[in-house]
């Protein structure tokens, strides 16, 4: 009656954990590799070539594993508080579409002359001397107009003072955002 090669493996455990520690210098580490190379044994058992030395076998598994490790380790970067997993973070796309559909449609609420200026000062990024002299109306007029449709699409989009809104391109921000654009 042969026997199964894998109920040797059991026989190999602490000399294949001691030669893990040997080149891990780390016992946890060295458990992890251990398991993998377990793992590893137990599914491609079928390569093992019976009455050959299962103690090479599963060392050089060891072995590979170790080196597999030690070449991915050396890619990754450690980030154990997960200070740069933050700034890495990024929002989901949807929220950024969400607020453009919520501008294009308060901002088709506006008057003509208010999508205009706005137009022209927010997204062009015109003075409002050079928007003026476009409209053909007096600086204030065109001031007066960004003003009073920016003060309305943070209406139309109970947009309140503290809000933090995050669009999804410069364009949008310039005609939504109540920067004062002097030339």
């Amino acid at each position: 009656m042969t026997t199964d090669p894998r109920d040797q493996l059991v026989d190999h455990l602490g000399p294949m954990r001691a030669f893990a520690m040997s080149l891990t210098r780390n016992a946890a580490l060295a458990d992890d590799m251990v398991q993998d190379a377990l793992v590893k044994a137990w599914t491609k058992i079928d390569t093992f070539e019976r009455g050959t030395n299962m103690r090479a076998w599963l060392f050089t598994i060891v072995r590979n594993t170790y080196y597999s490790h030690h070449r991915k380790a050396r890619r990754e970067v450690a980030d154990v508080d997960g200070v740069l997993a933050e700034t890495l973070a990024q929002k989901p796309d949807h929220d950024g579409r969400l607020q453009l559909r919520d501008f294009q449609v308060a901002f088709a609420e506006l008057p003509d002359e208010q999508r205009e200026a706005l137009t022209l000062v927010g997204a062009a990024g015109f003075s409002y001397e050079e928007a003026a002299d476009t409209c053909g109306v007096a600086v204030g007029t065109i001031k007066s107009r960004v003003n009073r449709g920016r003060a309305r699409l943070a209406e139309l989009m109970h947009i309140e003072d503290d809000d933090v809104m995050e669009m999804t391109d410069k364009v949008t921000e310039g005609i939504v955002g109540a920067q004062q654009n002097v030339a």
